[in-house]
């Protein structure tokens, strides 16, 4: 993957290369392992995904607004739900439900051959776009649509990540799961919200509750 200068971080105030070498390190503490999962974020400008007034804290580890209520993900949260996506198996072909500012989305796009992500609000979705396209990530394919929907079209995914908490399983989204494909979602209601690893069987699905979370609430439609 090749960055463009935007990567040296120096305009928005920071030195991202140490920065983001101290944010591997402290993922490693908390138990993140996945030496590729590690490698990506630890090469990723995420300065580069939240507005210039917050670049300062981009490199903590915290979810940060980026609007219309939205947050980008706590660093910590992004590494370990896709070390547990990727866990065991090759992925091929992942969707992603809810884009936001497009960090997670570059992060899958650096593991994975190819990688579809649905955004419901329409300006959320064009500023990610801007992004990996800065950034030449050219195996992502975006779409502003409502994400309790999937993307049938491309159906059946090795893996479907969702990056909002719905109150229950999203049958829909699971049915486009491949046999043996895996969804890492949150889900439930605030303040009760656990971490969902879903596997598809040949006979049905599997589920296992990892930990606990606290993610902005799903909602379906659009704006």
């Amino acid at each position: 993957m090749q960055l463009t200068a935007a990567d040296d971080g120096e305009a928005f105030g920071v030195s991202s290369r140490r920065a983001r070498e101290r944010l591997v390190e402290r993922l490693r503490q908390m138990g993140v392992t996945h030496p590729d999962v590690l490698e990506a974020i630890g090469r990723l400008p995420r300065h580069f995904f939240v507005d210039e007034a917050l670049a300062s804290r981009a490199y903590d580890d915290s979810a940060l607004p980026i609007g219309w209520g939205q947050t980008i993900s706590q660093p910590y949260m992004v590494a370990r739900m896709t070390e547990i996506l990727l866990a065991g198996v090759r992925r091929e072909r992942v969707l992603e439900i809810g884009t936001g500012s497009g960090f997670h989305t570059a992060v899958l796009a650096s593991l994975v051959r190819r990688v579809y992500s649905i955004e419901r609000i329409a300006d959320l979705k064009e500023r990610a776009e801007r992004r990996l396209r800065a950034l030449k990530l050219r195996n992502v394919r975006l779409r502003h649509a409502d994400g309790a929907e999937g993307w049938p079209e491309y159906a059946p995914f090795d893996a479907i990540l969702v990056t909002a908490a719905p109150p229950r399983v999203p049958r829909v989204l699971a049915n486009q799961l491949a046999c043996g494909g895996c969804m890492v979602t949150p889900i439930g209601t605030a303040p009760d919200q656990s971490l969902l690893r879903l596997v598809r069987t040949r006979t049905g699905w599997r589920h296992e509750a990892l930990e606990p979370v606290s993610f902005v609430p799903f909602l379906e439609g659009t704006c």
